[in-house]
């Protein structure tokens, strides 16, 4: 029996950065928005799954 291929990445590192300045174009356009705090917690995560 032959192993599984391995998993690649979805997303590249580059990919991250441009989803979090979507992100944060999103929050500033609707900071009064209920859905806004998530946002932002999203924005913090994107950015902490970012390899420096």
């Amino acid at each position: 029996m032959s192993e599984p291929a391995r998993a690649r990445a979805v997303l590249s590192n580059a990919d991250f950065k441009l989803l979090q300045e979507a992100v944060l174009f999103y929050i500033k356009a609707n900071e009064d928005s209920p859905e806004a705090n998530k946002f932002v917690h999203l924005y913090h995560r994107l950015g902490s799954a970012a390899p420096r």
